[in-house]
């Protein structure tokens, strides 16, 4: 994890069915510095219905004349590929995250030992899948596209009733529009999220560009998940929405540079200021010559850089008080000479 936050490059099904292309994808994240990439494993017939229709964007990308289950199913790669996948990502040294969407691409995903499962927005609601996954005892990222606040809870509890803790589990706000109008980001339920279940909180992002999840990080997102692709231009209904691999390396130079400027959580002067605040406050000055032993009053005062001297938020300590020795007009009143 670079910078508290998790960066997850969600390739999905943008491999397009080919393995070929899948480590195509694992190199680019690689390469542009994601923590992660994220594969979706399923077996079609297990999640669809021959007569599923497609989603409005994904017939305005793929077209009318096959079906949901035609389409996903060109996309279905094998328990092999994946295996081959894992081990590919540990040779280039990126962690490797997938999707599972039934019981046994589950249990498959267990055998790859994953460091934490991703729950998708749509199996919020789907109580036995989320039971399953939370018998397995790791940590949680769960979506919430199309989800009300009662229904996140609703899916914590069963997650910490499985056996679960809360520190186990961030939450991701998302929008389930592709792509995701910037008027419809809606980012602040992310840290309604937060405050109202007490979780980590993260944002999965469906926008155009990367300005939306740089924000989310700014608010506090500490896992950041987007589409990935080689080209935004290729066919299938992922690819125009997503990051390009120039876009993922803005991305995380942006991020480390958040990171950077954030820094502490409490406010002091850097070291780099120091000098600053010598030049740039003020000190008490002599307005007028005195001699010593001769009542410093506020009309014999007046306040000038540098910030070296007696800082005039101590006038009142010293209005009153005999002089030590005598003071040229215009020199910086010093605590040996009150």
């Amino acid at each position: 994890m670079k910078n508290n936050v998790t960066i997850i490059a969600e390739a999905g099904v943008n491999h397009n069915g080919n393995i070929n292309n899948a480590r195509k994808l694992i190199n680019a994240a690689a390469e542009a510095g994601a923590d992660y990439v994220k594969f979706q494993t399923f077996k079609t017939e297990l999640n669809l219905t021959k007569s599923a229709k497609k989603a409005g964007y994904q017939e305005e990308t793929t077209g009318t004349e096959e079906s949901q289950y035609e389409m996903i199913k060109k996309l279905e790669l094998s328990f092999e590929d994946f295996l081959s996948l894992k081990k590919y990502c540990d040779k280039k040294g990126i962690g490797f995250l997938s999707t599972g969407f039934d019981f046994p691409s589950l249990d498959f995903l267990e055998s790859l030992s994953p460091d934490f499962y991703k729950i998708p927005s749509g199996e919020i609601t789907n109580l036995p899948y989320l039971r399953k996954i939370a018998g397995f005892h790791r940590p949680i990222v769960m979506s919430t596209g199309m989800a009300n606040i009662e229904e996140i809870k609703d899916a914590y509890n069963v997650l910490i009733k499985a056996g679960l803790k809360s520190s186990d589990i961030t939450i991701v706000h998302c929008n389930t529009e592709y792509p995701t109008p910037m008027e419809d980001v809606n980012l602040k339920a992310m840290n309604d999220i937060g405050e109202k279940i007490g979780t980590k909180i993260g944002y999965s992002d469906h926008t155009l560009g990367i300005e939306v999840p740089i924000a989310a990080v700014a608010l506090g997102a500490t896992v950041i998940e987007k589409h990935f692709t080689l080209d935004k231009t290729l066919p299938g209904n992922d690819h125009y929405h997503a990051m390009d691999p120039d876009d993922l390396k803005l991305f995380v130079d942006n991020i480390e540079l958040l990171h950077k400027i954030s820094g502490q959580y409490y406010k002091e002067p850097l070291e780099c200021e120091k000098e600053s605040r010598k030049q740039a406050r003020r000190s008490i000055v002599a307005k007028v010559s005195m001699k010593k032993n001769e009542i410093l009053t506020r009309e014999k005062v007046t306040f000038k850089r540098p910030g070296t001297g007696i800082s005039p938020a101590d006038l009142d300590k010293v209005l009153g008080r005999k002089v030590a020795k005598n003071i040229p007009e215009d020199e910086l009143i010093s605590w040996d000479e009150v």
